[in-house]
């Protein structure tokens, strides 16, 4: 005895109520995440922010630093070194280590200058790391780098 279900009206509204449903539920719930984890903005006014960019970009690179980052046995080492390969030491340091998509993770480890590099003692999980470095130069110029960390297992 074989029985034939029959494809109605009914059911073929079913199968696309259901369908668009589920496509608009996810659709929803990624954006309410996308929402909930953004950062926020870098700047207040971005045109104010553009009219010395160019200014402190060049005393930035008048300076001549370079900065060497590594994360190993739980310590974050950054290095600032001039042109010639000499340690700096640097002003007012300061550090914030997040990742890109969420605040929930951002740390502002302490850091310790120990004659060549500054350490700080960081617990950072396996992944990418967004490090902002901004530091300031004895003649009060300012210094800004964003750089890519990563946190192998």
């Amino acid at each position: 005895m074989t029985m034939s279900r029959e494809l109605n009206g009914r059911k073929i509204l079913l199968i696309f109520v259901g369908f668009f449903g589920v496509i608009i539920t996810v659709n929803l719930i990624l954006a309410y995440n996308a929402v909930k984890t953004f950062p926020g903005l870098e700047v207040k006014n971005s045109y104010v922010a553009s009219q010395s960019f160019d200014a402190r970009r060049t005393a930035q690179e008048n300076l001549g630093w370079d900065v060497d980052l590594a994360y190993k046995d739980g310590e974050i080492v950054l290095e600032f070194l001039t042109k010639e390969g000499a340690p700096v030491m640097v002003g007012d340091l300061d550090i914030l280590i997040g990742r890109k998509t969420t605040v929930r993770d951002d740390l502002t480890p302490q850091f310790a200058f120990d004659g060549d590099t500054y350490v700080a003692k960081a617990d950072l999980a396996p992944g990418f790391w967004t490090v902002r470095i901004s530091a300031m130069s004895e003649d009060g110029v300012s210094f800004e780098q964003r750089r890519e960390l990563y946190v192998k297992d």
